[in-house]
């Protein structure tokens, strides 16, 4: 990546994303999938995918974020949270295409199935911006934190490294933002 071209203040993922997008950078896109690859894998094993089932989603996952690289907008949200929204994706695809299959008098019509698929948009829409307005609540040192640890998927020491924080300081905000956040989210539980 060219020292000129990089997003200060933006995690690493995010700004090899960026490289990404922005000119197609190889290298970056590397570092990208040896970034998310063990990580998303974890996520389609905790899931209860079986291991081969679960390679070939991240490998579909990563390929979706190489072509649609050009869609991503960092103000909308990190490289993680974009990663991870195509994996959830994925994973509902697969769900679906797993169901038995349904005798055709009790298929839903297609637009039982638009209406639903309304109905989740909508729903994912009013818990994102329930998250968002409950991170807005948060405290800014506790916000900062947070962000860089979850949407950033920074380590406590590479905060620390960041920020010059002590790591309990670190480590407090993140537990006393989460039991915020927490309490502020407990309806969508």
């Amino acid at each position: 990546m060219n020292p000129d071209d990089t997003h200060d203040g933006l995690s690493p993922p995010t700004q090899w994303l960026l490289a990404v997008r922005d000119r197609r950078d190889r290298a970056a896109f590397g570092r990208l999938f040896d970034h998310f690859a063990p990580r998303l894998t974890t996520m389609m094993l905790r899931a209860g995918m079986g291991r081969a089932m679960a390679d070939d989603v991240v490998q579909d996952v990563m390929l979706t974020a190489w072509q649609k690289a050009h869609l991503f907008d960092p103000a909308r949200a990190q490289a993680s949270a974009w990663i991870y929204r195509i994996a959830r994706n994925r994973q509902i695809d697969i769900l679906r295409r797993e169901r038995r299959p349904v005798p055709d008098a009790l298929r839903p019509s297609e637009d039982d199935q638009h209406d639903d698929d309304a109905l989740s948009a909508l729903a994912l829409d009013q818990e994102a911006t329930r998250l968002r307005a409950a991170l807005d609540a948060l405290t800014a040192d506790q916000r900062a934190v947070i962000e860089q640890a979850y949407l950033g998927d920074l380590s406590h020491t590479e905060i620390r490294q960041r920020t010059g924080l002590p790591l309990g300081t670190i480590k407090s905000r993140i537990r006393l933002a989460l039991e915020r956040l927490r309490h502020e989210l407990k309806e969508l539980r």
